[in-house]
């Protein structure tokens, strides 16, 4: 076995919960579901379609009003940007929107066209994705290469609690959850792909910025 981020085989056991194993990583500090648990193509795509994110719900954009401020604070006036995971309908991308950005969506099951990943692009929005990834490394290797000098990913996601309290996270309940980033973990992403980190951990939320 070794680490979906790092491929490292420093692998130890770390919890079993919400009828799954967990792993973590000795040197990222990813935790990550056993692959044999993974749920397949289908499954996963069925249990997404269950996923209901109104664009309006005031809730939802509470959630991720942390994200969008912190975009907010790194982007020039009319910026263009991808929302990667963008699901049928995405708080972000309006907000950002409606702040006097352009977004383009990306969605593997609701977006899909692949144009949108050959341009360059000043900010990436991944809100509630990074969890769902198989491959980060791949994943976040590939948003690197459309951000622009200066670019920037902001990434929303639940950051790993304290072991006491893993077993009960409500982020185990989701079955297409099967990455799990820390701080740590972030942080190790963001230097191999040579990015400034910036870090919100109270709102499980993270800048990766490209040199200017």
């Amino acid at each position: 076995m070794h680490c979906p981020l790092c491929a490292s085989t420093a692998i130890d056991a770390h919890a079993e919960a919400a009828a799954r194993r967990f792993y973590r990583c000795r040197d990222c500090t990813l935790v990550f579901v056993d692959p044999a648990q993974r749920l397949d193509p289908q499954a996963e795509a069925d249990y997404y379609r269950l996923h209901r994110n109104d664009p309006d719900d005031p809730g939802y954009r509470r959630f991720v009003a942390p994200l969008v401020e912190a975009l907010r604070t790194r982007l020039a006036p009319a910026s263009e940007g991808l929302d990667f995971g963008c699901g049928p309908g995405s708080a972000p991308a309006a907000m950002l929107r409606e702040a006097g950005h352009r977004v383009t969506g990306y969605d593997p099951q609701f977006a899909p066209g692949a144009d949108a990943l050959r341009r360059q692009y000043d900010f990436v929005v991944v809100c509630e994705v990074a969890e769902h990834l198989q491959a980060p490394a791949a994943v976040f290797a590939m948003l690197r290469g459309r951000l622009r000098r200066g670019g920037v990913i902001g990434v929303k996601t639940g950051f790993v609690p304290e072991p006491e309290r893993f077993v009960r996270w409500h982020y185990l309940r989701d079955p297409t959850h099967v990455v799990l980033f820390s701080p740590t973990s972030i942080e190790w992403l963001a230097a191999q792909l040579e990015l400034e980190c910036m870090l919100y951990p109270e709102h499980g939320v993270a800048l990766l910025a490209a040199p200017a």
